[in-house]
């Protein structure tokens, strides 16, 4: 079952039990990866899917340190309540130790191929490193990936 498949089939289970907050959810996530589909003229791949659920959650996060700095806890208690729900249909995210490690085998990889690599490199390495994560089915914060190739590249 795909992702898109699987919200849906959530949403009715959220209709049925009468989940307002989590079904508001999941009909704002629904809409947006109908857009996406729209604009592409074309189904949703999950890779589609889950990079739809990322800019929702990058969304969410916005709103909620903007609602914190205008003094609005409600609103911002309801983003992170989004958050949770777009967040059981997300990969596993990776831990410290996950990405040290896949940065670290990215950037021995990249150099056994001949690069010297140096600062400059960050957009290459960042690629690369990004590539992999999405590869072994994982997600991960893109500050936390970039400080780590940063230091892996200093190093």
């Amino acid at each position: 079952m795909s992702l898109v498949e699987k919200i849906h089939e959530d949403m009715v289970g959220a209709m049925k039990q009468r989940a307002v907050e989590r079904l508001s959810t999941l009909r704002m996530v629904k809409a947006a990866l109908k857009n996406k589909e729209i604009d592409q003229r074309s189904p949703v791949t999950d890779a589609q899917a889950v990079q739809v659920l990322t800019t929702l959650i990058k969304q969410r996060k916005d709103s909620i340190e903007q609602f914190t700095k205008g003094n609005r806890p409600e609103l911002a208690e309801k983003e992170a309540a989004e958050i949770v729900v777009i967040e059981e249909y997300m990969p596993k995210a990776a831990g410290d130790e996950e990405l040290r490690e896949l940065v670290t085998s990215t950037v021995a990889d990249l150099r056994a191929q001949g690069a010297s690599l140096g600062p400059k490199d960050m957009g290459s390495v960042m690629k690369a490193v990004q590539t992999k994560i999405q590869a072994s089915g994982l997600r991960a914060d893109g500050r936390l990936v970039s400080e780590m190739v940063k230091s892996a590249l200093a190093g």
